[in-house]
């Protein structure tokens, strides 16, 4: 049996999880030699963000390996392959046509058998739902450090940072009224740049420039 291995890492997972290139390959090749399997080649991709397939070379070249020679690709985990369901079963099925497996180590799926093939679409829709549900919580969190008036990244216009905390500018908050009454007269967002720039306000940053794209933001997180 031939295998083709696949090892990705970013330095968010690194930093995370401590999943480094070389634990992949060497639980990668600790599987081959117990299953007696020839391991054809080991592809990575490094410091490369998971959300695209398309975007990560050494999976592209993995694939076409596993593809060409029959072989099953292996991974750590789901996680390393795709990151949503879609991707994940497109990359099952395009290996399924050319007579080639999938074998995740950390979920020990081997879609060489039916109920493979059944466990490893069903943890591909658990996966993208956790992934979900953390998108969600982390939304709903900065949601609530907004309304608590605590600081988060960068510094919204209108407020400034004092000891960790968003204290109200009076003039940029001026400056939001007036957006919004100009807008409220139908003015549009170059129009109300155009304004504001006559009038010498200046940008958070200092800038003489306002962009439309910038008010629009700005008008619409005033909503929120």
């Amino acid at each position: 049996m031939k295998a083709i291995g696949y090892c990705r890492v970013s330095t968010e997972d690194q930093v995370r999880h401590g999943i480094s290139l070389d634990a992949q390959k060497a639980k990668i090749k600790a599987w081959a030699e117990v299953n007696d399997a020839d391991l054809f080649a080991v592809h990575v991709d490094e410091g490369i963000s998971g959300h695209r397939t398309s975007n990560r070379p050494g999976l592209q070249a993995a694939v076409a390996d596993a593809c060409r020679e029959k072989a099953a690709l292996v991974v750590l985990s789901l996680s390393r392959l795709a990151r949503n369901t879609k991707e994940a079963l497109e990359l099952s099925e395009r290996l399924d046509k050319y007579g080639a497996d999938l074998v995740s180590l950390s979920e020990k799926i081997d879609t060489s058998s039916a109920s493979g093939k059944m466990i490893f679409r069903l943890l591909s829709v658990l996966a993208e739902f956790e992934r979900d549900l953390v998108a969600e919580r982390t939304k709903s969190a900065m949601a609530y450090a907004r309304k608590q008036m605590r600081c988060i990244g960068n510094i919204p216009f209108g407020y400034d940072e004092v000891d960790g905390m968003l204290i109200e500018n009076e003039a940029e908050q001026n400056t939001l009224l007036l957006m919004n009454a100009l807008r409220s007269n139908n003015l549009s967002f170059r129009k109300i740049g155009k304004e504001l720039e006559d009038r010498g306000i200046r940008t958070k940053t200092g800038k003489t420039c306002w962009h439309p794209k910038v008010i629009r933001g700005l008008l619409q997180e005033a909503e929120r």
